[in-house]
């Protein structure tokens, strides 16, 4: 009679025990044996690939390890990754905050009127109360906040300024010794 008959409710028989494999040299187990070669493996591959010269062109190659002999930090992974990735808006409010304010008079120059200064300010001011208020702890907010005329007075002023200069420049390269380009659309057809 086949085994599944002689057990009761025609419960399954239990699986039975793998015999370990042997290496027949050794008489070891393979898995020793593959473990116990396993880093003379990996030296074989790693000659075979210098051979092929795969390890000839890698970055920094002939230079020194950044990093090596200074203090350790624990966080070294992390800041690479911000760093290399150009990942922004992670830091606390408090430093995001420290950041913008000074980035502030780049970014004012890029906006075209007054009311879009004075709206970015406002803005930038009001991300400064937030971070003040802000339950979450971290370290303390140090930036203070911009006043709105001056702000828009000094984006005036640098305009101006901006302007002054490129007409210089503008004036300088029409000089009465240089001849004057004829732009495209002024151009008359040749008669």
């Amino acid at each position: 009679m086949p085994r599944n008959e002689e057990r009761p409710e025609g419960r399954p028989e239990p699986p039975q025990r793998r015999e370990k494999e042997r290496d027949a040299r050794t008489g070891r187990s393979a898995a020793a044996e593959r473990i116990a070669n396993q880093t003379q493996w990996v030296d074989l591959q790693v000659r075979r690939a210098m051979e092929r010269g795969e390890f000839d062109d890698l970055p920094g190659l002939g230079k020194p390890i950044e990093g090596l002999g200074t203090e350790h930090d624990p966080d070294w992974w992390i800041k690479k990754l911000v760093e290399r990735e150009q990942i922004t808006g992670v830091l606390p409010a408090a430093l995001q905050v420290r950041k913008d304010d000074a980035e502030l008079d780049g970014v004012l120059d890029r906006l075209a009127t007054e009311g879009e200064v004075r709206d970015a300010v406002t803005e930038f001011n009001e991300r400064i109360r937030k971070a003040r208020i802000q339950p979450l702890g971290g370290p303390p907010v140090i930036t203070r906040e911009r006043s709105v005329e001056a702000e828009v007075e000094a984006w005036r002023e640098r305009r101006t300024a901006r302007r002054e200069a490129a007409a210089g420049r503008v004036a300088a390269s029409e000089s009465p010794g240089r001849t004057q380009r004829r732009r495209w659309w002024r151009r008359r057809p040749n008669a």
